[in-house]
């Protein structure tokens, strides 16, 4: 499947060359590079669409596949206190998920990730290739 062409003000479909972690003809999986959340990825579905409901049944449940992928590839690695999962998207309207791992010295916990901040975010490393190897064994090469 050819994804979709999206407005060219959508940066999801602007970024559709971005490194990646891993993807396949319907999805990618990049690390957001957030210093406060070492290890935060976004799953992108390629195609410009707006919502879950957008998709049909077998790919709803690809996209679900692969972020929780993303979830046990980050738990293996990390291991979070926490996983958040969350599909926003409001200021951009391109289907994609939020894989955030969290952890009791986080900048926000045990709030939300937009809540005030409670204090620095402690160091944390995350090893890319690592990860991708991860995403690898349990997704495939793509």
């Amino acid at each position: 499947m050819q994804p979709a062409a999206g407005p060219p003000d959508c940066p999801l479909c602007r970024a559709a060359g971005e490194p990646a972690l891993w993807r396949d003809a319907r999805c990618r999986i990049v690390l957001a590079g957030d210093a406060d959340y070492p290890g935060f990825c976004r799953v992108v579905w390629q195609a410009h669409v707006r919502e879950m409901t957008d998709l049909d049944a077998a790919d709803r449940t690809r996209l679900l596949d692969v972020v929780l992928a993303t979830e046990a590839a980050l738990r293996a690695q990390l291991a979070p206190l926490k996983i958040n999962l969350a599909s926003l998207g409001n200021q951009v309207p391109h289907l994609h998920w939020h894989v955030i791992p969290r952890f009791a010295d986080d900048a926000h916990f045990p709030d939300a990730v937009w809540a005030p901040r409670r204090r620095p975010a402690a160091p944390r490393a995350v090893d890319a290739g690592a990860l991708r190897e991860r995403l690898e064994a349990l997704l495939g090469n793509g």
